[in-house]
């Protein structure tokens, strides 16, 4: 990938323009972008890969609302969105969590658990919800990763395989769906009757050849050493027992804030509350994609997208005030 640069290991110290922190979606765009405007720039994830959610969560998913792609499969977009980042060589600190953002007279000094110490000029938050951790499935937990997942980034090694998908909003579903070209069989198992899951996606779905049991809920996994069966149950006493070598919980995650918390940043619905320049209400601090709360908010790709390049335009005239705050047209540079 050309012009990708991690910084591993304890204690790197570096100066920036620009520090990026996230190296999701619009982590990675804001990198591209501000390499664009002639900022110097790191990008600091606690994860060890670029690509934030869409890498850990669901990268064979397609995402079918990034302008100019009809469907993009999520791993290939974090690809491009790197590739394009990486013309202008930004630095990567991967398995960087940020722990401290302190002031230091023009500029930011951030530190990360790993060690590193970044001086910046500005700081761009880009956290998407921060760190996620999945809701646990009541029964089965000594099975995790013998057969109960809570991810599943690569779907071809469910090929084969009698899955059983749990849940009811869109990652269930989508996965359901996605499985159901390469897997032995499918069954989907939700709690209720009505599913929160996209109106199209449901549809999809009771179109298709996935079996759809509700109001179900998993009571029982077993199999000697790794799943074999899944017991399911409704009103305590109707049962069906699954074959499955797979069950994959997708019962939503909980966000936590972390160290953010302890910013000095001022929140709103476990957000970042940003003005219409994405500034927050720290001095150099700005916050763009899901992580940025402002009114009207829009949680989309694409909006991140927009909010990067706003929050970059208006750092980049906040460092250097003979920058304009219009970048002119790309197809210039």
């Amino acid at each position: 990938m050309s012009g990708f640069q991690t910084a591993t290991g304890a204690g790197p110290e570096m100066s920036v323009d620009l520090l990026v922190i996230g190296a999701g979606p619009t982590g990675l765009y804001g990198a591209y972008y501000a390499g664009f405007r002639g900022l110097s720039v790191a990008v600091a994830d606690a994860l060890p890969e670029v690509g934030g959610q869409i890498t850990s969560l669901y990268p064979e998913k397609f995402i079918y609302d990034v302008a100019g792609f009809p469907a993009v499969r999520g791993q290939d977009l974090v690809d491009r969105l790197a590739e394009q980042a990486g013309r202008w060589n930004p630095a990567y600190l991967l398995g960087h969590g940020v722990t401290r953002l302190d002031d230091a007279g023009e500029g930011i000094v951030a530190t990360t658990d790993a060690g590193a110490r970044i001086s910046a000029g500005a700081v761009l938050v880009c956290g998407g919800i921060g760190n996620f951790v999945p809701r646990e499935l009541p029964v089965g937990s000594e099975y995790l990763d013998r057969g109960l997942r809570y991810f599943l980034p690569r779907l071809a090694e469910l090929a084969g395989q009698d899955v059983v998908v749990v849940g009811g909003g869109d990652s269930a579903l989508d996965w359901a769906l996605s499985l159901e070209p390469i897997a032995s069989s499918v069954t989907l198992v939700h709690r209720r009757t009505r599913f929160r899951a996209h109106e199209r996606t449901v549809e999809q779905v009771h179109a298709s050849s996935v079996r759809v049991l509700t109001p179900y809920e998993v009571e029982k996994i077993s199999g000697d050493g790794s799943v074999s069966e899944v017991v399911v149950a409704r009103s305590g006493s109707d049962r069906i027992s699954l074959p499955a070598q797979c069950v994959v919980a997708a019962l939503g995650f909980i966000a936590d804030l972390g160290p953010m918390e302890q910013w000095g940043l001022q929140l709103r619905r476990r957000r970042i509350l940003v003005d219409r320049t994405m500034r927050t209400n720290r001095q150099r601090v700005f916050a763009a994609g899901d992580i940025a709360d402002h009114d009207g908010k829009v949680s989309l790709i694409s909006i991140g997208f927009g909010e990067a390049a706003l929050a970059v335009n208006h750092i980049a005239a906040l460092l250097d005030p003979a920058r304009s705050l219009t970048p002119g047209h790309s197809s210039d540079a």
